[in-house]
């Protein structure tokens, strides 16, 4: 026989839940690369260069406040014969916002020390580093790749190719065989390409060099 429940016993009282678990902080942004600080840079152009580099600068100032604005910097630069890439360029600017980029505006005494930097960096590509990157894909060790293969790779690694900047950069370069010769004419001066002339360059690799230094 079950014993009798006494009724004067108090009820028991239900244990609280337990409080939920704290939710994990975020992880925290990654630190922006610090700017360059420009007004250390030591400008050495002639006053030849300064005169030319002016007049190319002029040419990309389309409100007539004798400024550029922050997106076309890099776009400067290489008509000047460098490669810089956005990232290095965003780094020279202090690393602006999207709409920083658009607004604001750049005068040419400011940007002739960004020029100087980017002439003066240790890590410009030379020759050499943008042909080894296509001879990986040289199957046959005889200067040329093949397009299809490059379309794949130009889309799917790194910074990523749209397909209409492909189209861009492969018009007229395939052959009958669909294959590209990225080392261009035998008679390339290497000299000159370290002075980044790169008009000396085979058709391919010149378009190769001026997009993928835009999109990194």
């Amino acid at each position: 026989m079950a014993p009798k429940k006494d009724p004067k016993a108090p009820a028991k009282k239900a244990e609280p839940a337990p409080a939920p678990a704290p939710a994990p902080e975020p992880a925290p942004a990654p630190a922006a690369a610090p700017a360059i600080d420009l007004s250390a840079v030591k400008v050495e152009f002639s006053p030849d260069q300064v005169e030319d580099y002016r007049e190319a600068f002029g040419l990309f100032d389309r409100v007539g406040d004798n400024k550029v604005a922050y997106n076309q910097i890099a776009d400067i630069m290489r008509a000047l014969g460098q490669n810089p890439t956005n990232k290095e360029v965003n780094k020279l600017l202090g690393n602006p916002s999207a709409d920083d980029m658009a607004s604001k505006r750049v005068e040419f005494e400011m940007f002739l020390p960004m020029l100087q930097t980017i002439i003066n960096s240790p890590n410009k590509a030379g020759f050499e580093d943008y042909v080894e990157g296509l001879r990986v894909f040289d199957k046959e060790g005889n200067g040329t790749v093949m397009g299809a293969e490059l379309r794949i790779v130009l889309s799917t690694l790194g910074e990523k190719m749209t397909e209409a900047e492909i189209d861009a950069l492969m018009a007229g370069q395939e052959d009958e065989n669909g294959c590209v010769n990225y080392e261009g004419e035998s008679s390339i001066n290497k000299e000159q390409f370290k002075k980044q002339e790169l008009t000396l360059l085979g058709p391919f690799l010149t378009k190769y060099v001026t997009f993928y230094c835009k999109l990194l």
